[in-house]
């Protein structure tokens, strides 16, 4: 039984969602000891815990340490069925990161699969839907893994609430790896504001102080309609679409954080992607890393891409692809970006 550290790298959970999602895939079983040791509190949360009851429901797993708070998590996958499957982290916790757990082990099952999710569907620390949606899930049909995705309620912290639904086609035998080093021209750019049951003058402030900054004309600057009642809640988000590949950056509101503080720092984080020459952002270059790490070991064929920065997360996430599949990854220097390099080992 493999045995990986939970304390490596940045000792968060992007280790035990990488760890499970893999074991799904390759069959292999593991022991993961020292669950998120770098986190202020330590063991799984409830969003994890969900990820690994997903996990153990859609693969026959035989589980032990699967309780809140747990450090220590050994898991013995049998084989993934494809079906409709329904999880709720029953809290404001990430769906989203329940679903790209569960995600990878569908898209190689046989048939189709059905997924209904409840939980927080934008939240700070998590990918949110539209992140998915516009980023993710394109590149993933390109790779070969047909998904289709449909929100159904916004869920923000701290009440939760969100709902969405994903169709997931099988495709073990049209994964194919690309390579991904150019974003290409820039076709189309825009903000959406969700701000449900808050004052209408705080989306207002936000498109207002984004476009100056931006430069963008008032039809770039939208008020997305959302449910009073799925609320508060509070996400500005930035979309850049490019001809290979769209980006999604977001700011969350706070209390205390002004509409133009959100704002700005939202404006800062699209500005540095637009003067680095990585093709994809931070957190796309870390989630991108699973799903074309498989395609290469499947097709035996190496694939690369380029992003605007390595974080720590993404590093932790490529020691653990390691540890599951005989795919080597590098990193070199790309100008002011870098390149990611997976090889079949």
């Amino acid at each position: 039984m493999m045995e990986i550290d939970g304390s490596q790298g940045e000792g968060g959970g992007q280790i035990l969602r990488s760890a499970l999602a893999l074991s799904m895939c390759t069959g292999q079983a593991f022991k993961l000891t020292r669950i998120r040791a770098g986190r202020a509190k330590p063991g799984l949360m409830r969003q994890h815990l969900t990820c690994v009851n997903a996990a153990a429901e859609i693969s026959g797993a035989q589980v032990d340490g699967a309780e809140l708070n747990s450090q220590s998590l050994q898991f013995t996958p049998g084989v993934v069925r494809a079906g409709s499957y329904a999880f709720n982290v029953a809290s404001a916790g990430s769906c989203t990161l329940v679903f790209q757990t569960i995600w990878p082990a569908l898209m190689l099952a046989a048939g189709e699969s059905r997924v209904q999710l409840k939980g927080g569907t934008h939240n700070p620390m998590a990918p949110p839907f539209h992140f998915l949606e516009r980023s993710y899930a394109p590149l993933l049909r390109r790779l070969g893994a047909p998904v289709q995705l449909a929100l159904q309620r916004h869920g923000f912290y701290p009440a939760g609430g969100g709902e969405f639904e994903a169709v997931i086609g099988g495709a073990s035998e049209t994964l194919m790896p690309f390579d991904l080093n150019e974003r290409g021209g820039l076709l189309e750019q825009y903000a959406d504001c969700l701000a449900p049951a808050l004052p209408s003058s705080i989306a207002r402030r936000e498109l207002n102080k984004l476009g100056a900054m931006m430069g963008w004309q008032p039809e770039q600057l939208r008020n997305a309609g959302v449910r009073q009642n799925e609320g508060p809640g509070n996400a500005l988000l930035g979309t850049l679409v490019h001809e290979h590949v769209t980006e999604v950056f977001t700011e969350f509101g706070e209390k205390g954080v002004t509409a133009e503080a959100v704002a700005t720092q939202l404006a800062r984080d699209m500005r540095k992607y637009k003067l680095s020459q990585g093709a994809l952002g931070p957190h796309l270059a870390d989630q991108w890393a699973l799903p074309l790490a498989l395609a290469v070991h499947l097709r035996q064929q190496p694939a690369s891409y380029s992003c605007t920065e390595l974080t720590p997360h993404a590093l932790s996430n490529f020691e653990v692809i390691q540890h599951f599949l005989p795919v080597s990854i590098r990193t070199e220097p790309l100008g002011n970006a870098h390149q990611v390099l997976l090889t079949p080992a």
